[in-house]
Order: structure tokens, then C-alpha cells, then sequence
């Protein structure tokens, strides 16, 4: 499972346990998963990026594979994964790191770099662009924007609900899941509706695509390992990210408005729903995002960007990576 020259190991992070891959030596890269994934999702950029002389770690975030995933669901607050982030900079015997995330990730990694960029002196996020902190309360915004369903972060909100579903079928429920949000599904019939509400009574799954023959960037053996981890861990730890919108809204009332300061890299697909929908976001770059190198948005694919492009990724952090020097 591990790709060539890299290795596995638990690292103590004030008490928190976590569980990182790594490869190579130099500068540090921590590279941060979304939901419903691991450290594995970066299994392509790992090996490049160490080549070109970088360390580079991906880890699970609290809540997924061998990290802690402490029960009480405010330990999944976005300031608790921020100081996972400081707390392994440090663990790992550097002062600063570039800080790289994908879907829930991406604003794990672009807080991190908002609140400490003291660590974090470079950050890059894909698929989810760079919003503020706003002065609306999430749930509250997602309400709206659902109409007559249920917008998918509502429908996670309650413990158990949406783990009974998933967990009746881990492997079947990943695969449809993956499989809709990627660039490889096909168009929305008019007036289906989207993975990203659910109607009231319904179940996600209810909605998912299923492919007639496996995607390129996502064979049997890859959904083997992500199924492998869920059935072990089952999804409680994962989904308690989503149940703390609204404290990260008010643990982070200091900072709306506030831009990144730190150089930053944007990369998303054009048919990725979090790209779409983000799009006033990208459009506000130029205030929230000063110090922006790129924003590169890839054709044809969807939400799962590095693994679906591993090699248009890769070659966008080594040219960021790069630029830094």
C-alpha cells in the first residue's frame, strides 16, 4: 500500500496521536486529505515531490485511520486541527512548513496558514478556494441555499444519521460517492437534482452515479484501501468535522474578512461542485488571496483533482514549490 520510499509511523502531538506517510528530506510539505479519504489520496504527489528534494508527509487527520478520534465532537473544531498542524511542524523537527489540502483539507490548510503564518509560510488548497471568515452562520447559509431539501453538511449534522447509511455498505457507499463528484460522471439529467442535497426521507446514495467500468484514477485495489480503513474506523471521526460549521464560525469571529498573507496556490476542476460553486471566491482572489502564484483550474475534472490528475497536480506544486526559493 505504501508507495516506493516511503514509510508509516505514528507521531505524539501533545497527547494526539498522528498517524503521517512520509518520504524524503528538506524543506517540509504537510499534506493534508478531505472527506471521505486519508493520507493515501496524495500516494501520487508524495514520491514527486520527495524527489524534488522536499520532505514530505501526508497525514489522517484527527478522526481518520490510525490518528486519535477523540469522542467529544467539539475535539474536531477547526482550531484543534490547526494545532495538530503546528503541533507536528515541530514534532517533526522543522520550524515552518508548506502547508498543501484537499476538499475539507483545503480550509484546514487554509487556516492554518491565516492563524500561524509564522508556520505555515506557503499554503495551497484544492478543489475548496480560500473564503473568509464571513460574518453569516453556516448552517444558517446552507439552509437557504438548499430550498425544499437538505443540503448535505445539514443532513451530516446529527450523530449516527448519515453513519447508518453509510456504514450499512462502506465499500459500495465510498464507491458511488467517488465515483459521482468525479470528472468521470456523467451529466445531471434536468431537474434530477445533485449529490449535494438530499431530499427530506432520502438517502445520499439515493442519488449517486455508478460506473459501468472503473476509472483510470481509481482502480478496485485503491477503493480497497480506503474501504479497509472505514470499515476499521467506521465514520464518526470524519463526519465530526462537518457537526463544528458553526463553532468554527464563532471561534474564528476575530478573522472575518481577513486575507491569507502568505504566498498561496489554488487548484480546482471545472466540473468539481465545490470549484463551481466557489467561483465568487476564486473572483475575490486578488483582495483574499494578495500573495496568489496561481489559480489553475484543470479541464474535465472533478472533485477528487489529485488523484484524478496526479501528474497536472504535481506539476503545479513543484512550479509553486518552486517559486518559493
Amino acid at each position: 500500500m505504501l508507495p516506493p520510499g516511503c514509510r508509516s509511523r505514528v507521531v505524539s502531538v501533545a497527547g494526539t496521536r498522528i498517524h503521517v506517510v512520509e518520504a524524503g528530506t528538506g524543506p517540509l510539505v504537510l499534506l493534508v486529505h478531505g472527506f471521505p479519504e486519508s493520507w493515501y489520496s496524495w500516494r501520487h504527489q508524495l514520491t514527486a515531490l520527495a524527489a524534488a528534494g522536499h520532505q514530505v508527509v501526508a497525514i489522517d487527520v484527527r478522526g481518520y485511520g490510525r490518528s486519535s478520534a477523540p469522542l467529544d465532537v467539539s475535539e474536531y473544531r477547526m482550531v484543534r486541527l490547526v494545532a495538530d498542524n503546528v503541533g507536528l511542524v515541530s514534532a517533526l523537527g522543522h520550524d515552518t512548513a508548506v502547508v498543501v489540502g484537499h476538499d475539507w483539507g483545503a480550509p484546514i490548510a487554509w487556516t492554518s496558514a491565516l492563524l500561524r503564518p509564522d508556520v505555515f509560510t506557503a499554503v495551497a488548497g484544492l478543489s475548496v478556494p480560500y473564503t473568509p471568515p464571513s460574518e453569516h452562520r453556516p448552517l444558517a447559509m446552507m439552509r437557504a441555499l438548499a430550498g425544499d431539501e437538505e443540503f448535505y453538511i445539514e443532513y451530516f449534522q446529527e450523530p449516527g444519521r448519515a453513519e447508518a447509511e453509510i456504514e450499512a455498505d462502506v465499500r459500495g457507499w465510498l464507491h458511488g460517492f467517488m465515483f459521482s463528484a468525479s470528472g468521470d460522471a456523467p451529466p445531471l439529467e434536468p431537474g434530477a437534482g445533485t449529490i449535494g442535497t438530499i431530499p427530506h426521507g432520502a438517502q445520499m446514495r439515493d442519488r449517486f452515479a455508478w460506473p459501468e467500468s472503473e476509472p483510470a484514477w481509481l482502480t478496485d485495489d485503491d477503493l480497497d484501501v480506503y474501504a479497509n480503513e472505514f470499515e476499521h474506523t467506521g465514520f464518526r471521526g470524519a463526519l465530526n468535522r462537518y457537526r463544528n460549521v458553526d463553532r468554527d464560525w464563532e471561534d474564528l469571529a476575530a478573522w472575518r474578512g481577513a486575507p491569507i498573507e502568505v504566498p498561496a496556490l489554488f487548484i480546482g476542476g471545472d466540473r468539481d461542485g465545490p470549484t463551481i460553486l466557489g467561483a465568487p471566491a476564486i473572483d475575490a482572489f486578488g483582495t483574499t488571496l494578495p500573495r496568489l502564484h496561481r489559480s489553475v483550474i484543470l479541464e474535465g475534472c472533478g472533485h477528487w483533482t489529485q488523484q484524478e490528475r496526479p501528474v497536472e497536480v504535481g506539476d503545479a506544486l513543484l512550479d509553486f514549490l518552486g517559486s518559493l526559493s
